[in-house]
């Protein structure tokens, strides 16, 4: 009996909702309300309704198991299963992609091949209330709490520009938003009424999805036409020499051919370009990206991401076409 009742008595404790700190709830809504003239009702009730979630706290703060190599990334999204569902999203949105295409210049695979590492089409889109994850990395998670406080003030000026309801709207851990993933930011920024029905839907409307994509790199700097990344023969001590912590344009295609680098004759002398080391099986393997490599790193801050969107685009890409040769 006594065991029985030290369980429940844990249980209780352990679902017992941990509330957030009132003064620095106080303090936020004073601060919003004052800068965007927001009701202060309306503020104070959403985050009376907040919750404060563990498991984000977990999933945002915990180390990675271990480090993936280029090779073990690549295998998590340039699969068959998602080259397949890519070339299905492709036929079934083929005009949407094709108009978009032509007016922002951002080729279709590019934006079918984010869609699917983002989500594989819509089917991973998170299963956190917005509110709830945005709160709690606002309030309870120090190391980058300013950055989601900016991201809770944009969600609440976001839900009331484009009637989404801020109690039920669903994202990941750190409240990315719909098939496209747009943080709340971006969502007002970038996020466009593709079918022009006169609002803005991240979740449901693929039309709006796509566009919102293509105007996100269009936005920063895509150009058309233009390639993104090539294979490169680089010596050990030149790499050392070339690398760069941050994700930077940092050389020109001249300087780097003036030091020796091979790259294609169609990219012009005065290419802004970078340099990276991705290992794979075989070993480290070098690449030059360009601009648009650069611009797709600017969806997620990471150049194997970028590197993934690149190879999983062009493995859709490929197969698209040798099955419109085969037919």
């Amino acid at each position: 009996m006594m065991r029985i009742i030290i369980l429940s008595l844990l249980l209780a404790v352990a679902n017992t909702a941990i509330a957030f700190d009132q003064e620095q709830i106080d303090t936020f809504v004073d601060d919003v309300v004052a800068r965007y003239d927001l009701d202060r009702s309306w503020v104070s009730s959403l985050l009376q309704q907040a919750e404060r979630k563990q498991s984000i706290l977990d999933a945002i703060s915990r180390p990675a198991e271990r480090t993936r190599e280029w090779h073990e990334y690549r295998d998590l999204f340039v699969t068959d299963q998602r080259i397949a569902a890519g070339q299905r999203f492709w036929a079934e949105h083929e005009d949407t992609l094709a108009t978009v295409a032509e007016e922002c210049g951002v080729p279709a695979e590019i934006i079918v091949a984010i869609l699917g590492v983002e989500t594989q089409y819509g089917r991973q889109t998170g299963g956190y209330r917005v509110i709830d994850a945005l709160s709690t990395l606002a309030f309870a998670y120090p190391p980058r709490s300013d950055f989601f406080r900016g991201e809770l003030e944009q969600f609440l000026l976001m839900v009331q520009e484009h009637d989404v309801d801020p109690t039920s709207a669903k994202g990941s851990y750190a409240g990315a938003m719909g098939a496209a993933q747009f943080i709340s930011s971006s969502y007002r920024n970038y996020a466009v009424d593709a079918s022009g029905d006169g609002r803005i839907d991240l979740w449901r409307d693929w039309r709006d999805v796509i566009g919102s994509v293509a105007n996100y790199l269009h936005t920063f700097g895509w150009r058309p036409d233009e390639p993104i990344t090539y294979p490169v023969s680089i010596e050990p001590e030149q790499y050392e020499a070339l690398k760069t912590e941050r994700i930077e344009l940092k050389w020109s295609a001249a300087e780097l051919r003036a030091r020796g680098i091979d790259i294609p004759v169609e990219v012009a002398d005065d290419a802004e370009a970078m340099v990276m080391e991705l290992i794979t099986t075989d070993g480290p393997q070098h690449f030059v990206g360009l601009k648009n490599f650069y611009v797709i790193t600017r969806y997620n801050h990471s150049r194997m991401y970028a590197m993934a969107v690149h190879d999983l685009g062009w493995q859709i890409a490929n197969r698209r076409k040798m099955a419109r040769l085969s037919d």
